[in-house]
């Protein structure tokens, strides 16, 4: 199949845009929790009309400082409640939000100032505020021009939420109403920055119309998750990234509550007292879930029980998967009981882990190893991977409930259609498309083909239109023998194994493929442990006989899934960690290959020495 198509389920008229979510959400019921906030006795309700209430103070104190519809506001911050506090305020005041990791160096920060214009910029605390001085006191861009600075957090004199709303305090409900209701769909809501894995940040402009219509079709789309009863999530993926944004847009539409945290330590304990029903993650908390499972149980002395208990999980899940592919009658009577069995002894501890409560997880920003879906699965959390992009306003195919095919993205989503290329690039048109690139007419030259945005990715329909993504155009590695490999699928494998942080292919115009792998902290400890040895320095493990024979297995575990001549056949184990801060992740974790292979070309040329 070459392209697939889903109708669109919920139009929207033009004149309307996002911030018509959120009156519509306080018509229907003022009372009803469409957040939830941490404080020191736990989680606290914010009702849809007191955040509407905070929402149009904010507004006004926006309004009463200039902020004319269409001006451009920088949000600079980790995830938090008044993040989503800000981007309804500026969205009411007719402004246009321009997400910044809180991640972001100094000279990402100037960029995104100084491209898309933002007059003010609201940051978290001190220590953000800090940077952003540093940033307007050594540009040369932004030399002479006044930026204002508003405080999330109360500190002194610092402009803050409580001053921005006395400012605003003369400004009239007609007023405010004028600069609401300024923006139609085809507006832009939001400047969202790429993460830059190669190449500057470009700004892609996201409408009204982009979120508001994704919203209303993805509830429609998703109801077993979305329309639930009490139906409650967390957010901890950043803020800055579309897909965040996007959830959030979501969930205020479906009524579902809405809590805020990190995405460390603090995770876990917030999944326990919040007790969402479904989640959002990316595919490494699911790994890092499984792995650390895994571990609890061994150190438990029970470690036989639980492998057992997984490869049921696993088997019980792919025997429904080959059901819903029409390839089988589903899992036989032995494996129903004995997933059964491990249904009250086993999964319902891996289900605490989420909190007890949890029967969904959407996976999304980078692939899911295939075996932790099933893994999940079978333990009862259903795992529905889906795909997407900045410029798809983040969720353009997607598994449902009820439509799952394990090892894809799943079907397009309502108003989406779904194109493969004859060279099997991934195309996409519909209504999460953005608008185009900020002031970037070379760029959107190249972003669209006969009206279908190019993704960049690799990818094949199935028969029943399920997406299956290969890997990335610009990631193909051609050997010198003219092969052409496509590194996802084998870095995957070898992430499988605990010791692994992360594996990066080489070999473009090399006589092989080779490996750089690195490994993960945490991991390792776990693996000396198990030996009963004594801990290893990452830089002992790189040259320690036993690490590089684990990693070797994972290697050639790799290997078989694909022909002798797409197969790795050297790896380096490097003793350095790819971070956000290292330049080697960028802020939604997704591996900056370029800076990689630039980094560590010294290794690289070991290799092939």
């Amino acid at each position: 199949m070459r392209e697939a198509s889903t109708e669109l389920m919920v139009a929207l008229e033009d004149s309307s845009n996002v911030t018509d979510l959120l009156l519509d959400c306080y018509r229907h019921n003022p009372s009803h929790a469409v957040y939830a906030r941490r404080d020191a006795s736990g989680w606290q309700n914010v009702t849809a009309g007191h955040f509407l209430d905070q929402v149009t103070a904010l507004a006004k104190g926006l309004i009463a400082g200039g902020l004319a519809p269409g001006d451009t506001v920088a949000v600079l911050s980790a995830t938090r409640y008044e993040w989503t506090l800000v981007d309804f305020a500026i969205w009411f005041a007719g402004g246009v939000t321009v997400p910044i990791y809180e991640t972001s160096s100094a000279s990402q920060v100037e960029w995104i100032l100084s491209d898309s214009g933002a007059g003010r910029v609201f940051v978290e605390d001190r220590q953000k505020a800090a940077l952003l001085e540093q940033v307007l006191s050594a540009s040369s861009v932004l030399a002479g021009r006044l930026v204002p600075v508003v405080r999330m957090d109360y500190d002194g004199d610092a402009p803050n939420f409580a001053s921005l709303a006395g400012a605003g305090a003369g400004v009239s409900d007609a007023e405010l109403e004028r600069h609401r209701s300024a923006a139609a769909l085809s507006d832009v809501a939001s400047l969202v920055y790429t993460s830059g894995t190669t190449g500057r940040p470009k700004g892609c402009e996201i409408t009204h119309g982009n979120f508001a219509l994704v919203a209303r079709n993805i509830v429609a789309f998703l109801p077993e998750l979305l329309q639930q009863e009490n139906a409650r999530t967390l957010m901890f993926l950043p803020l800055a990234h579309v897909l965040a944004r996007a959830v959030q847009v979501v969930c205020l539409t479906a009524g579902v509550t809405l809590g805020h945290t990190s995405g460390n330590a603090q995770l876990l304990d917030d999944l326990g007292t919040f007790k969402p029903t479904f989640l959002l993650a990316v595919p490494r908390i699911f790994e890092k879930i499984r792995a650390g499972a895994e571990q609890k149980a061994k150190d438990a002395g029970k470690s036989r029980l639980f492998s057992a208990a997984a490869g049921v999980a696993v088997r019980y899940s792919q025997a429904l998967d080959a059901a819903a592919r029409g390839e089988g009658s589903g899992p036989g009577a032995m494996l129903r009981a004995q997933h059964a069995v491990f249904d009250r002894l086993v999964y319902p501890r891996l289900r605490q882990v989420f909190g007890g409560n949890m029967k969904y997880a959407v996976s999304g920003a980078s692939p899911l190893n295939a075996r932790d879906a099933h893994f999940f699965n079978g333990a009862g959390v259903a795992v529905l991977e889906g795909y997407g992009l900045t410029e798809t306003t983040a969720p353009c195919t997607a598994n449902t409930a009820g439509l799952t095919r394990v090892g894809t993205v799943g079907i397009p989503a309502p108003g989406t259609t779904i194109r493969i290329a004859e060279d099997g690039e991934v195309l996409v048109s519909g209504i999460g498309v953005f608008k185009g690139y900020h002031a970037n007419e070379a760029a959107n030259a190249e972003a669209f083909t006969d009206g279908f945005f190019r993704t960049g990715d690799l990818g094949s329909l199935d028969a029943d239109g399920f997406l299956t993504i290969t890997g990335r155009k610009k990631d193909l590695l051609v050997t010198a023998a003219g092969k052409n490999v496509a590194p996802g699928p084998l870095e995957e494998k070898i992430r499988e194994h605990r010791l692994v942080g992360h594996a990066v292919l080489v070999g473009d115009g090399k006589p092989f493929i080779s490996a750089l792998v690195n490994l993960d902290a945490e991991g390792l400890r776990h693996w000396c442990t198990g030996r009963g040895i004594p801990p290893l320095s990452p830089a002992e493990a790189c040259t320690d006989p036993a690490v590089r024979s684990a990693i070797q297995e994972a290697v050639d575990q790799a290997n078989s899934l694909v022909s002798k001549a797409e197969s790795i056949r050297k790896f380096q184990v490097l003793d350095a960690a790819f971070t956000v801060e290292s330049g080697h992740l960028t802020p939604s974790l997704k591996l900056k290959r370029a800076a990689v292979v630039k980094d560590f070309a010294a290794e690289i040329e070991r290799l092939y020495g």
